[in-house]
């Protein structure tokens, strides 16, 4: 049997076809992929959520839950966030020696007018004076009321490098001692490597707030009060992702740790004497 070749002109009309059926899938699985992405958006659901498993947390037994914000969040509805049945919001302040994050007053004033309970934090540099870190702390927050403890963020995840963890712990010591010698209650956020290296043969009776990526059941072996539970939240009246936290324990139990917060005093000077110990975290959640 024989076979006639294509003419030119017929196998350009095969290429266009052939073009043309390309591009028609690719058109479909772009609108595929944006259809995707509006309904992640409308129902909060993010991709690392697929990635990771979503964790739900059960409101009946963990009723209390908030997020924690910085300016790297944007415009933030806090009205939209209290109807959406969030509890609180810890926003960040500070960072360092110097750094006041620019959102800060804005997000403060707003969380507070919504009616959320408020607490601020301050991203702590490893190789950097703990009593000036302090200073900064409460020179940004200034006169402002929180609800919650004054926490200090304490990670790996971009810090400074090759910091001893003698000298990590020197400073951390320094900021703790300060703050509380002004009569505030203080709260430490850390990870499983943070807590191992930091908290667990050091600090007694503290606030702890950890970041660990699984049910609250499996962190009751660990004290603490707070837990992160996922960076990728979806909330009405924040665009994109944001951090989801959860009390460990009960309504009643929430209002106990409240009521027991000290009033912030402000009255006692902050001794700015440097430690002489300058130099210049990938989260692990194995707790």
């Amino acid at each position: 049997m024989s076979t006639q070749a294509h003419t030119p002109e017929q196998r350009r009309q095969r290429r266009r076809k052939l073009l043309k059926t390309i591009s028609l899938v690719l058109a479909a699985l772009l609108v595929l992929l944006g259809c995707l992405m509006v309904w992640g958006y409308k129902n909060r659901v993010s991709i690392f959520h697929w990635i990771r498993g979503e964790i739900v947390v059960n409101r009946a037994e963990y009723p209390i839950v908030g997020i924690d914000v910085s300016s790297h969040n944007g415009d933030i509805d806090f009205d939209k966030v209290k109807a959406d049945g969030y509890s609180f919001v810890i926003i960040k302040a500070s960072e360092g020696l110097e750094h006041h994050d620019s959102r800060f007053a804005t997000n403060y004033d707003n969380a507070r007018k919504s009616g959320l309970k408020v607490g601020a934090y301050h991203f702590f540099r490893k190789d950097t004076d703990g009593l000036n870190q302090a200073k900064n702390f409460l020179e940004t927050i200034g006169w402002r009321k929180l609800d919650l403890p004054l926490v200090v963020d304490v990670e790996d995840w971009s810090n400074a490098k090759n910091v001893e963890d003698e000298r990590t712990q020197k400073n951390l010591d320094a900021m703790l001692d300060n703050l509380r010698s002004r009569g505030h209650k203080v709260m430490v956020y850390t990870n499983g490597d943070g807590y191992k290296k930091y908290i667990k043969d050091g600090q007694i009776n503290i606030n702890l707030w950890l970041c660990a990526f699984k049910q609250p059941d499996k962190l009751k072996h660990i004290p603490h009060q707070l837990q992160q539970y996922s960076h990728w939240g979806r909330v009405k009246g924040i665009w994109g992702d944001v951090d989801l936290n959860v009390f460990n324990g009960s309504q009643e139990q929430w209002d106990k740790w409240l009521q027991d917060l000290t009033p912030q005093q402000f009255d006692i000077p902050v001794d700015s004497t440097l430690i002489n110990d300058n130099e210049e975290y990938i989260i692990h959640d194995e707790l």
